[in-house]
């Protein structure tokens, strides 16, 4: 029964919400993903985000907060136990984008904060702007990519803050398999003086049944200077459904 319970209990938090707009309004999508392990090794972990896409006339506005939680369950040399948190991270985005007169092309800014309890870096800040535009653009795929100058600050596990200017890339390709499986990669780099930090996102989607989709994703975030004790690339591989109405 205790083992029914909590399986209820993952697939109940794994579920997420897509709520779809016209193409002029809100688009927004929440996701919510839990994985809990018992016997020989015990922990919980969690993953959810909201994204948000307002569209207007002349303005594409985004909004993005994604968090990962993680405990593990620690044996003490008494026999006892207790809970320990090791990962703990959020991340908030929000980027607008003017539309110019050629269709996709775009002048933006961004604006993105992660907080990381247990990074490499513990506050990691980014302000960018720059010209955004679309390379492919076919009927089940498209790439639009954006470049541009920014300006950084962060403060290390250390304790020691670095900040200054940066260059800033990013492309964004889509792949719709087929009306039930949908394909993503996404990949930033920001280079900066003191770091170079590169995201990327590796996603799949398939869809269950009419309302019930089931994504995949692969997250890999690497920072060129880290403290010694601290490796230079996390990953996070999560898998969650996906309720849509």
């Amino acid at each position: 029964m205790k083992y029914s319970m909590t399986m209820a209990a993952v697939v109940i938090a794994a579920s997420g919400i897509t709520v779809q707009a016209e193409e002029l309004g809100w688009s927004s999508s929440a996701e919510l993903g839990a994985i809990t392990t018992t016997g020989n090794t015990e922990g919980t972990s969690i993953t959810g985000r909201i994204n948000s896409v307002q569209r207007l006339e002349r303005f594409d506005n985004e909004y993005h907060l994604s968090a990962f939680f993680k405990e593990d369950k620690k044996r003490l040399e008494d026999g006892s136990s207790e809970r320990e948190r090791t990962a703990e991270r959020i991340r908030a985005s929000v980027k607008s984008a003017y539309k110019l007169e050629t269709e996709h092309d775009n002048l933006f800014v961004l604006g993105s904060h992660t907080e990381d309890k247990f990074g490499a870096y513990r506050k990691y800040s980014t302000v960018a702007v720059g010209y955004g535009t679309r390379l492919l653009d076919r009927e089940s795929q498209s790439l639009n990519v954006e470049i541009g100058p920014g300006y950084s600050y962060g403060k290390t596990a250390e304790g020691d803050t670095e900040s200054g200017l940066l260059a800033r890339a990013g492309a964004f390709y889509k792949w719709v398999i087929s009306e039930h499986a949908s394909f993503g990669q996404d990949l930033v780099v920001e280079y900066g003086e003191d770091n170079t930090r590169t995201s990327a996102e590796t996603s799949l989607t398939a869809r269950i049944n009419g309302r019930m989709q089931m994504k995949a994703a692969f997250i890999v975030q690497s920072d060129t200077d880290v403290p010694v004790d601290k490796k230079r690339t996390d990953t996070q591989t999560s898998l969650t459904l996906v309720y849509s109405f």
